[in-house]
């Protein structure tokens, strides 16, 4: 008998702030599984019980004002990894799982600020020891989904004006080449998986009326190993939570698995 799975990924911007946002959404999306990226609090103030009483059970990667990660689930998951093995990175900014027959691997991947910073030294720096962490992955679990805020737009399709946008960060030709790597280990792009609207955007910046105006970039994403990918039957960007009061700059994406 067939199953179906839905993962979704949102960059909430605080969860103190957007935690209403997030059970509200649950309340009428229900996914399986939600991963939560910039959370901005530690695991001590992680909000267990609200999501408790809705049916989730949370796995947290907090941090003090900024980053964390963490994934909300109906099942009890296990062998979970918080940190790159051999990378001291003090930032909260990875989150793997397994999840049944799924490895779940959650990601707030650093934006990098200009590509003339350290930052994005360091962004260059956390992505090479991202697909290490992947390789390693990869020769122990066959279906993998990595999701969460990638910070990198990886085509002409994924920014509101290629032009403008193209050398900056977000969508420089190093970040690009990255995603370009990912997608040669055999993860494929859910989203681009099935036809979808012109100007498709997962994140909006708030200034200059961005959200009304379309003017997004796609940097939010959830690829699938090979195998996986061939039983995604859909993918989607929900912006309906964009547009309520004091939202996330981020909206989620959401897959859906048959297997």
């Amino acid at each position: 008998m067939e199953k179906t799975f839905q993962i979704a990924t949102w960059n909430v911007n605080s969860l103190r702030v957007r935690l209403q946002h997030v059970l509200q959404w649950l309340a009428f999306a229900k996914p399986d599984v939600l991963a939560l990226q910039e959370l901005k609090m530690p695991d001590e103030d992680f909000p267990h019980e609200a999501f408790k009483e809705i049916g989730y059970g949370a796995i947290v990667n907090g941090q003090k004002t900024w980053n964390g990660v963490a994934i909300l689930s109906r099942d009890i998951s296990s062998e979970v990894i918080s940190t790159f093995p051999h990378f001291s990175d003090p930032q909260k900014r990875l989150l793997a799982i397994t999840l049944n027959q799924f490895r779940i691997i959650n990601v707030y991947i650093p934006n990098g600020e200009s590509v003339t910073s350290e930052k994005f030294k360091y962004k260059l720096n956390w992505l090479e020891h991202f697909k290490l962490f992947l390789q390693t992955e990869k020769e122990k679990y066959s279906k993998i989904i990595v999701l969460g805020d990638f910070n990198i737009a990886p085509h002409n399709e994924d920014v509101y004006d290629p032009t403008r946008a193209d050398g900056q960060v977000l969508f420089s030709a190093p970040e690009r080449a990255v995603f370009d790597e990912l997608i040669k280990m055999e993860f494929r792009d859910c989203f681009r998986l099935h036809p979808q609207p012109e100007k498709s955007f997962s994140w909006w910046d708030y200034r200059l009326n961005a959200f009304k105006r379309n003017l997004g970039f796609r940097i939010d994403h959830i690829l699938a190993t090979s195998q996986l990918a061939n039983h995604c039957t859909k993918c989607f960007i929900d912006k309906t939570p964009r547009a309520w009061e004091r939202p996330s700059d981020h909206t989620p994406v959401v897959a859906m698995f048959r297997y």
